[in-house]
């Protein structure tokens, strides 16, 4: 079995006339953590809705272990493996968040430990204590949780966070960021994109820094934490 989930290669993308991406390519194994960096505006969303069928592309590949999925719907997309937690959460405001995790939940009954109501409310206690409230009445760091545990409802192979900690409280993203650090353990693949840089590095084995939609750097944490010049040029507002 290749290692190899999911590769991007050649893939351009926009809006209408408006071009965002040229010729972005990335790489994710099974069970590696990979991030998306970059200032705002430079294409890091735009790869996430091409991954995920949100956003038809114009040209190059997306596979799926080795198999083109561009094209594709998304639900089509999320049944096959990929969980995503998009930017600005998207929860449904009128569901409960017991109703929430269920509505889009895929069971996979081949798997050896899928996820659970249960598994979900035990790495996010708070969510089964706010089990009967509505999406609306969380705060903005349980929305997030919420997102996260809707998307590991679909037991994914790979987990997406578009943005994982963006307008949080620092307790609440510690809480996030040990919560990835646990499913990393366990041997999820994660892609992920957030502006924090301390804990990207200290939990993704490599980084991908996107600049005017496509790749101007790419290597590992030790290189990119060596290198501060580098995350200057890219990554200071």
């Amino acid at each position: 079995m290749s290692d190899q989930l999911l590769t991007l290669s050649g893939l351009d993308n926009g809006y209408g006339a408006s071009q965002v991406l040229f010729g972005m390519a990335l790489q994710v194994q099974r069970g590696q953590c990979v991030s998306l960096l970059g200032r705002n505006g430079m294409g890091k969303s735009t790869t996430i809705k091409s991954i995920m069928g949100l956003l038809p592309s114009w040209k190059g590949e997306v596979l799926w272990k080795g198999q083109p999925i561009h094209g594709q719907p998304p639900h089509r997309i999320a049944k096959a493996g990929i969980g995503l937690t998009p930017e600005g959460r998207q929860i449904f405001p009128n569901l409960s968040v017991r109703e929430n995790l269920i509505a889009t939940a895929i069971p996979r009954p081949e798997k050896s430990s899928p996820w659970t109501l249960q598994s979900v409310y035990k790495l996010f206690p708070r969510l089964q204590e706010r089990a009967s409230n509505f999406g609306n009445q969380l705060s903005g760091g349980e929305q997030q949780m919420l997102a996260i545990g809707r998307a590991l409802m679909t037991n994914p192979e790979l987990l997406i966070l578009d943005e994982a900690t963006e307008g949080l409280s620092p307790l609440v993203r510690q809480e996030i960021w040990s919560a990835l650090a646990l499913l990393r353990t366990q041997g999820m693949a994660i892609l992920v994109i957030d502006k924090n840089i301390r804990p990207i590095l200290a939990l993704s084995d490599y980084h991908y820094i996107i600049e005017k939609g496509q790749v101007a750097w790419s290597g590992t944490s030790g290189q990119l934490e060596s290198d501060p010049a580098l995350r200057t040029r890219y990554l200071s507002a």
